[in-house]
């Protein structure tokens, strides 16, 4: 595993040993980063179950101006801090062992993100149930993307919780092989429910 492109291209990260994390495979992150290619430049991510960190840190080497890494395994985010190291990147980004419920719950109130990579455990309910506490979080900047990973076989987004359409829009969606990534954008409305956006 390695970044693919950008400052630190060709840099090999550190992976879990095992079966406890899920790596984005070379090609599915190829694809996910064309479809956001444009949009990474400067911006604020949010990598919520982090893993490796592969995601965010690709987006770093890419252009992003932060990335905040957290997952619940406190491994993964040892593993995490190391590659951030390698690429050399320390002041770019920031790490929290957290869940994600309680990460979003306290990040009310704080500065937003542009993107958000959304690859959790795919047995797990956790992606639909992380859109829903997102949502209610108002951390998401105008225009904020969140780029969703599930399995091709599982039912779509919208299909499994309907709600969420009343929330979120998909912008771009794809399989490759048995990898599926949606990329989702809050509806105007989550920005004008208080008048103001949450910059």
């Amino acid at each position: 595993m390695r970044i693919i492109t950008g400052s630190a291209k060709g840099i090999k990260l550190c992976t879990l040993e095992g079966d406890a994390t899920r790596p984005t495979s070379e090609r599915a992150k190829e694809a996910l980063f064309s479809m956001i290619q444009f949009d990474i430049e400067g911006r604020r991510i949010l990598d919520l179950f982090a893993g490796s960190g592969q995601l965010g840190l690709e987006a770093v080497s890419r252009g992003a101006a932060f990335c905040m890494f957290t997952d619940a395994s406190p491994d993964a985010i040892s593993i995490v801090r190391k590659n951030i190291e390698k690429t050399h990147f320390v002041d770019k980004c920031k790490t929290a062992i957290a869940d994600y419920r309680n990460f979003l719950r306290k990040s009310e109130g704080r500065e937003g993100f542009d993107i958000v990579f959304l690859d959790p455990p795919y047995a797990s309910d956790a992606l639909t149930d992380a859109l829903f506490r997102i949502y209610k979080t108002k951390l998401m900047r105008h225009g904020c993307l969140l780029v969703c990973e599930s399995e091709s076989g599982d039912m779509r987004i919208f299909e499994k919780e309907p709600m969420l359409a009343g929330m979120y829009r998909s912008v771009k969606k794809k399989n490759y092989g048995r990898v599926h990534i949606e990329i989702l954008t809050p509806c105007e409305e989550y920005y004008n429910n208080d008048g103001t956006e949450n910059e």
